[in-house]
């Protein structure tokens, strides 16, 4: 018979405090079920893995598309990475803004272009080409994300010891 389906789903690698312990958890389950569906109608394994990273990234719980850590300007820029493992094609994105799922992004880079990694204004004319919608910068921004920010920005902040 057919092997059975299986996805795995990472949530990330910071310290999850309790009150938002919750939400992470049934965030990481919502996103292996969503991906999991696709693999149990014979989607492929791409379609599983994107179709689980975008709804990481739409759940404010984690560090990717809304509620992504600022950088220094307060803005939300962000990665992503997609790879077929049957034939190791790769796609990725970086420092890229006002995109909601940049996930998809990547996925395009991979499918549509010879190249491996799209970044900033490069990714952003690819976006608009490739008729991907623009998201308003502070759609992607979380009140978690912006107390975070004012607190890296404390002069006696240490950025590294408020991560552990």
């Amino acid at each position: 018979g057919r092997m059975k389906p299986v996805i795995v789903v990472h949530g990330g690698a910071g310290r999850i405090f309790k009150e938002r312990e919750e939400g992470s958890r049934a965030g990481v389950v919502r996103a292996a079920l969503q991906g999991y569906g696709i693999l149990k109608q014979g989607g492929s394994a791409l379609d599983a893995v994107e179709e689980a990273v975008r709804s990481m990234e739409d759940d404010p719980h984690f560090n990717a598309g809304c509620g992504s850590v600022l950088n220094e300007k307060g803005e939300v820029e962000m990665d992503a990475i997609i790879m077929d493992g049957k034939n190791l094609d790769s796609g990725a994105v970086s420092a890229v803004k006002c995109i909601a799922n940049p996930i998809k992004l990547a996925r395009l880079v991979m499918e549509k272009t010879k190249h491996m990694l799209l970044t900033d204004h490069g990714a952003h004319l690819f976006a608009q080409a490739m008729g991907i919608p623009e998201t308003p910068g502070e759609k992607l921004i979380t009140k978690r994300s912006q107390e975070r920010w004012r607190k890296n920005l404390e002069p006696d902040s240490n950025p590294e010891e408020f991560q552990k």
